[in-house]
């Protein structure tokens, strides 16, 4: 193929891919919204609503976003094998719109509640439906890089939301991205459908129109074979469903990323997005908490954008391995401040920037691997006829712990104390450092055929 041809191919699909991210920035700006929105609501000259929240309130606020994200998954897992995965990126993106506008709108707690369960219904659809899509029309060559870009795309959009929030009004934060959603509608229209969708219908001119497109023609053969046995009829039904736990290589790519899902929630980070702000003020750090909420959206946002240069070179273990280590000390040395606090030592005057300082750690460690590395194996490791619904089983149960995790931190803080709280979610990176080195293979230079055939192994 000529270089120019390449190049052409490359950008073609890069504008696709975008076209796709720009809903998993909306994503992102949802997750780190209530952030510094829940301030404003418990402060009276700035919540639209007739009285400011409760603490109890604002915990449902922040936790109920992973309700709907619990629902959303299993909506493409069905019909993106009906209907298609495009048509599914579509529906997502409409959600995401209404929640927006709600947000625009809001005169009350109720709509705030059902925003932020729309907006839930919303991210899982359209994280789902990502993962499977990218993971389907990327080449084996970048297929890691594409599949990690949808984590920096999220974070971008969390950190936009801590910014507007901390600069705008609360209906402003609705306004400023009411835009970029519409945008994000609009563009679904102009992608391709899933090469490995068409397969499964036995539609073979479709598929090679398709991967011509993508620069993919010599991969026609590979894709039809990563659905082989599959009939048409049976993609969305219940037998589909079966598959997933009697067919090994299925079997095994559910426990592996289900596992790695968990263990990445429990490792508290649903917490400490949603309640950033809140954990400074919590801990009495020197930081204007405001303003390290700004920063460790940042460095989130930094961080991960070193994933994408290096996930194709060190692998995808190597890189959870190395992550999830320096999380757990990053998250061990937060929870020392918590207990130096607790004990009112006299140093404490010395490091109030501690507490800035671990989580600047803990995100950057996170991002290059623990929260990037998990979502990708989810795009890639199952078959084609089992990806949509295995990856909702793997993100929804994940999500139902994060929602725990959210909803029970205030508790878990009053209860337990900053300190054990805090080394309980170090013990988790530590499970996953473990768990990786066990069981979690490389995939690193594999097509979807050859990952299907080691996992079947």
């Amino acid at each position: 193929m000529a270089l120019s041809g390449y190049f052409s191919i490359c950008a073609f699909l890069i504008l696709r891919v975008i076209s796709v991210n720009i809903g998993q920035f909306i994503d992102g700006y949802s997750v780190g919204w209530s952030a510094p929105i829940i301030p404003k609501l418990q402060d009276s000259h700035q919540t639209p609503l007739p009285n400011v929240v409760t603490d109890l309130e604002a915990s449902w606020i922040g936790s109920l976003l992973y309700v709907g994200a619990i629902i959303g998954p299993y909506i493409p897992s069905y019909l993106s094998n009906i209907i298609g995965r495009k048509p599914c990126l579509f529906l997502g993106g409409l959600l995401n719109l209404t929640a927006i506008i709600l947000v625009v709108v809001t005169r009350n707690v109720t709509t705030v509640y059902a925003l932020r369960i729309i907006s839930g219904i919303g991210m899982g659809m359209v994280t789902v439906s990502n993962l499977v899509y990218v993971g389907e029309i990327a080449s084996t060559r970048i297929r890691g890089i594409l599949l990690t870009s949808t984590s920096i795309v999220g974070i971008t959009g969390t950190l936009a939301a801590y910014i507007s929030g901390s600069v705008l009004s609360y209906a402003g934060t609705g306004y400023v991205v009411l835009m970029i959603n519409i945008i994000h509608v609009i563009g679904i229209y102009f992608i391709p459908e899933s090469p490995v969708y068409y397969a499964i219908k036995g539609k073979q001119t479709e598929a090679k129109n398709t991967l011509r497109l993508l620069g993919r023609l010599d991969d026609l053969e590979n894709v039809f074979d990563s659905v082989k046995g599959t009939k048409p009829t049976e993609a969305n039904s219940w037998k589909a469903w079966i598959k997933i736990f009697t067919v090994k290589a299925n079997r095994k790519s559910l426990f592996i990323t289900l596992t790695l899902c968990t263990l990445q929630q429990t490792s508290g980070v649903a917490a400490v997005l949603f309640f950033a702000t809140t954990i400074f003020q919590i801990a009495g750090s020197s930081i204007r908490p405001d303003l390290a909420t700004i920063i460790i959206g940042t460095t989130r946002l930094l961080s991960s954008c070193v994933a994408p240069f290096v996930v194709e070179r060190a692998g995808r273990k190597m890189l959870l391995l190395v992550s999830t280590a320096l999380c757990a000390v990053s998250l061990s040395t937060l929870g020392t401040y918590f207990y130096l606090s607790r004990i009112e030592s006299k140093v404490l005057s010395e490091v109030g920037w501690l507490p800035l300082a671990a989580l600047i750690m803990y995100f950057f460690f996170y991002e290059i691997g623990f929260g990037t590395m998990p979502s990708a194996l989810v795009g890639e490791m199952f078959r084609g006829n089992a990806r949509s619904t295995g990856s909702a089983v793997a993100m929804t149960t994940a999500w139902l712990i994060g929602f725990g995790v959210a909803t029970g931190f205030g508790s878990m803080v009053k209860l337990l104390g900053g300190d054990v709280t805090f080394w309980t979610f170090s013990a988790s990176c530590v499970a996953a450092f473990c768990f990786t080195y066990r069981y979690v293979p490389e995939t690193k230079g594999k097509n979807l055929n050859e990952i299907q055939e080691v996992l079947g192994r």
